[in-house]
């Protein structure tokens, strides 16, 4: 047995795994990272085996990409209201996806854009419940082409006139999109682009693994004038069902990112699905906050190399599951 120790702030203790490199050792590293604080994305990503769904989790590949016609759900199931979470990030996003704004001196950047029926109500409406205009948004960051991101994104072009950001694998996915209204092609994001406006600037990394182009985000944020720095991870569910080369590139990019986001001091997680990173009880803490009190959200740097630590092992036994059921065939 090897020992495999998760650093933490404060103690957590340890694990073990097996030296060998087996879907079960990996799991075991990623359990181990994510501790008590991050099991939302262990429990999506990397489900004991036999797998089960989990409540409020994406569920199946298409998310509202494929063919076929979606029925909206009841509003009661997925309206909750905006929150101000630091002085320059908003939360505008459902009970399930999250959608954030950023503020800035020229306008408004809003990353990720929610199912259709949701846009209207949850953007829109809810940043003039925050007393900010929407006529602001200049930019939306989808993070991927999948429906539950981007089926909103052509309400936001074509209301505010704002500019959407995809990669250029994902506009394609867009393009086979018959479910969800489709936006004009727009900007393509490449690999590293930092996204200026105003007094704020964002950089976007090409962190292919749930889609063929997915975007992860740093994002400068403050709290009370004081300095943070958020990272959006932009796709995170995986199956052992999921295409072999999506799962090596799944991996790849979580280290990756996870060397660019620690390495550029990033200490908040935010995340486009609520149960993730427990987005609504950290909401509801935030609006209970009194004056003193640290905000929930900035969680420190161990928690966001811990957090993709548990994507990229998860992915890891994802994907010895997968090469290890196609070699039976």
């Amino acid at each position: 047995m090897k020992r495999i120790c998760a650093t933490s702030l404060v103690a957590i203790g340890c694990a073990f795994a097996q030296s060998s490199d087996t879907a079960e050792a990996h799991r075991a590293l990623a359990k181990a990272a994510a501790s008590t604080d991050l099991m939302g994305i262990y429990n999506t990503v990397c489900p004991e085996p036999p797998a089960a769904p989990v409540a409020g989790a994406p569920a199946g590949r298409g998310r509202g990409a494929a063919g076929g016609v979606r029925q909206d759900p009841p509003r009661e199931q997925w309206y909750t209201g905006p929150v101000k979470v630091f002085d320059n990030l908003y939360f505008v996003g459902t009970k399930i996806h999250g959608a954030w704004a950023v503020t800035t001196s020229d306008g408004i950047i809003v990353i990720d854009a929610l199912y259709g029926y949701a846009a209207e109500p949850e953007i829109a409406e809810g940043l003039r419940k925050l007393g900010l205009d929407p006529a602001r948004i200049k930019y939306v960051i989808v993070s991927h082409g999948h429906g539950d991101h981007s089926g909103g994104a052509k309400f936001l072009q074509d209301t505010f006139n704002a500019h959407l950001l995809l990669s250029g694998a994902d506009w394609d996915l867009l393009d086979r999109d018959t479910r969800n209204p489709k936006p004009r092609r727009d900007m393509v994001v490449t690999d590293g682009e930092k996204l200026a406006l105003g007094d704020t600037t964002l950089t976007m990394y090409l962190t292919p693994g749930h889609t063929l182009g997915t975007i992860s985000t740093l994002i400068p944020v403050k709290d009370l004038g004081r300095p943070h720095l958020a990272m959006e991870w932009g796709g995170t569910a995986i199956t052992t069902q999921t295409p072999i080369e999506q799962l090596k590139a799944y991996v790849k990019s979580a280290e990756r990112f996870q060397d660019l986001a620690v390495g550029a001091g990033a200490d908040v997680i935010i995340s486009n699905h609520t149960i993730f990173d427990g987005t609504l009880p950290k909401l509801e803490a935030v609006e209970k906050r009194k004056p003193g009190e640290p905000n929930p959200y900035v969680v420190g740097k161990d928690a966001v190399k811990r957090y993709l630590t548990v994507a990229e092992e998860c992915g890891k036994a994802a994907l010895i599951t997968a090469q290890a059921r196609l070699d039976r065939k």
